[in-house]
């Protein structure tokens, strides 16, 4: 049997959203140089939605960019015998760019530490900042995010799912926990 409870509901996640958007703007005293890069798969609507959230404080289009970590995960060797292969194509360039990789859930960090790999062999960016909608603890590498919509402390027995309308057709932030 699995319990669900509902942590953050469509509104509180653009509560979030709006403040992470308001951080990163006074973080970097505005948006020059400015890049966000959503790590597949719901990094890409959050990064969207903070870029969109950017324009409406600063009317400027922030650009938003893809990155696909599969081929830098540390744990291909757990998943398949043959890992799937994607280069990073990124349509901008990052050289000299504060880069703020957008992810929805930070757990373990590597995620972040194979998305931080993948954007090294793009370019050299002048900084990296991490932006998560939520961050739930359990870190296996010293990685900390920048700006966290919530945190979440939870058990690693538990899972907490991001549902987004651009790949869900809803918007929450659930946590389900098996029951014995």
């Amino acid at each position: 049997m699995t319990e669900y409870k509902i942590l953050l509901d469509e509104k509180a996640i653009q509560r979030a959203l709006t403040r992470i958007s308001h951080e990163i703007i006074e973080r970097n005293k505005g948006v020059d140089k400015l890049l966000l890069i959503g790590i597949k798969t719901r990094g890409i609507p959050l990064a969207q939605r903070i870029a969109q959230k950017i324009f409406e404080v600063e009317n400027v289009q922030v650009p938003v960019d893809t990155i696909d970590i599969t081929f830098y995960r540390d744990d291909l060797k757990h998943r398949s015998i043959q890992p799937v292969v994607h280069n990073t194509n990124l349509k901008h360039d990052v050289n000299d760019k504060t880069v703020v990789l957008v992810d929805d859930v930070i757990y373990t960090g590597r995620t972040v530490r194979a998305a931080i790999d993948a954007l090294i062999d793009a370019g050299r960016p002048q900084f990296i900042q991490l932006a998560v909608l939520i961050d739930r603890g359990h870190r296996e590498l010293p990685i900390r995010p920048d700006f966290v919509g919530k945190n979440i402390p939870t058990s690693k027995s538990e899972i907490v799912r991001v549902l987004l309308d651009e790949t869900d057709n809803q918007n929450m932030v659930i946590l389900e926990k098996t029951m014995p």
